[in-house]
């Protein structure tokens, strides 16, 4: 059972003098090569925008192998967030925590992907801690997206999707474990993940916002190119299905890794954040989060940022390259852009209300790290900029080690941004101070 950890809080203001920078994106948006920059030019209110006239040629640069050395977090080392907002550690000790979701009712359902189990934590204790934790099922194969359905109140189903199929639990507000060993809506998803050696593993669920139609994200098998003994090329997608898992169909396509999914609680439109390909050199391919066009097709294997040919396929399928799309927001290259969700709370500034927010993994294909961080996407009306900004950071020492992973974000019943740390095995709380 993971240990309940007393909640520690620290303010914006008091995170380091970084955080001072908050209000960066009244003045000035980083561009160009700054733009990319590295951890250490990181802090909450740093803005950058990245624009495909900005990347360097494929190549500009070696490709290395960096994977972070991961530490304990170091004394006196804690997340950095705006002035005005505080970080709590409302949980810690938890088994490889990935997406979380929150419940109509509030409950935090958190996906805990190795040991293939769906945790439940609810309320705040006098410390600040969970009131309560339990397992809501197990004996699952590397789980990782959850929704409730139908939207609403009072949702009958709790859709959790495993690397290899979308499987449901009946539910009822308040449940903290599930009744029966769940019903298999869609028995085969491509890929089997690393089960079998099969690439991108994790797997992403949303409903539409007219709940007609069921959105699972599966992320490619390699890194640049299909694999040509594949009798399945549903990968490097994302997928439609009913609720029921009936009447599939490819939704968009040439996505390499779509690991978070979310629907704008506005417009209604699809989002997704993700992973592009590796080996092309320090700033070479961006990570993006971007609304999804129905039909649309975004490039994977052949093509980047528009009609940019991979210098590994140069040549190949000419017929697409005027139909490739161009993602909104270019969160940089290797930032590992994993979970996002949209500000739908009511106690932060009213800026925020409807902006995303995403999880930045971290590289390991970039000689000075990036990621690492939780960025917000600024919108108005639903339509991004193109802009992002530094929200949560602070996960990287001074050495260039890294204690803390972002993964998954969700909003709390009280407003508070909830966010997912694998590393650490940490929930943050993330609040603004009235």
């Amino acid at each position: 059972m993971p240990r309940l950890a007393v909640a520690v809080v620290v303010t914006g203001i008091l995170a380091g003098a970084v955080a001072t920078t908050s209000h960066l994106d009244h003045k000035q948006t980083l561009t160009g090569k700054a733009a990319m920059g590295d951890w250490t030019t990181d802090g909450p209110g740093v803005r950058r925008k990245v624009t495909v006239a900005d990347l360097p040629k494929p190549y500009a640069t070696r490709s290395v192998d960096n994977g972070p050395r991961q530490v304990q977090r170091p004394d006196g080392a804690w997340p950095k967030v705006p002035a005005g907002f505080k970080v709590e550690q409302y949980i810690t000790g938890l088994y490889n925590p990935r997406e979380i979701v929150t419940a109509p009712n509030g409950d935090l359902f958190i996906a805990e992907s190795e040991p293939g189990r769906v945790r439940v934590l609810r309320g705040r204790n006098e410390k600040g801690a969970p009131q309560s934790n339990a397992v809501f099922a197990s004996n699952l194969k590397l789980p990782f997206g959850i929704a409730f359905y139908p939207a609403g109140p009072n949702p009958k189903w709790v859709y959790v999707a495993n690397t290899d199929s979308v499987v449901r639990y009946p539910y009822k507000n308040g449940d903290v474990q599930a009744s029966g060993t769940g019903e298999v809506v869609v028995a085969q998803l491509p890929g089997y993940g690393r089960l079998r050696g099969g690439g991108h593993w994790t797997r992403d669920i949303r409903f539409r916002a007219d709940g007609k139609k069921m959105y699972v994200s599966v992320g490619s098998l390699t890194n640049d190119h299909e694999d040509p003994n594949a009798k399945d090329d549903r990968r490097a997608d994302i997928l439609e299905f009913d609720p029921d898992g009936k009447n599939e169909r490819i939704y968009a396509s040439g996505i390499r890794n779509a690991v978070g999914l979310a629907i704008h609680p506005v417009t209604g439109d699809l989002w997704c954040s993700v992973n592009e390909r590796d080996g092309l050199g320090d700033d070479l391919v961006p990570d993006y989060i971007s609304r999804v066009k129905e039909g649309g097709f975004y490039g994977w294997p052949w093509f980047y940022m528009g009609g940019n040919y991979d210098p590994r396929h140069v040549g190949e399928h000419p017929e697409l390259k005027s139909k490739v799309l161009t993602p909104d927001v270019l969160v940089g290259s290797h930032y590992a852009s994993l979970c996002m969700t949209f500000y739908t709370g009511k106690s932060f500034p009213r800026e925020f209300k409807s902006d995303g927010f995403a999880a930045e993994h971290g590289s390991w294909n970039r000689v000075r790290r990036v990621g690492y961080k939780v960025v917000r996407v600024p919108l108005k009306n639903g339509v991004p900029s193109g802009e992002f900004e530094d929200f949560m950071t602070g996960f990287v020492t001074p050495e260039g080690n890294v204690w803390g992973r972002p993964v998954g974000v969700t909003v709390a019943k009280d407003g508070a941004l909830m966010v997912t740390d694998d590393a650490s095995g940490t929930v943050w709380r993330i609040q603004h101070e009235k």
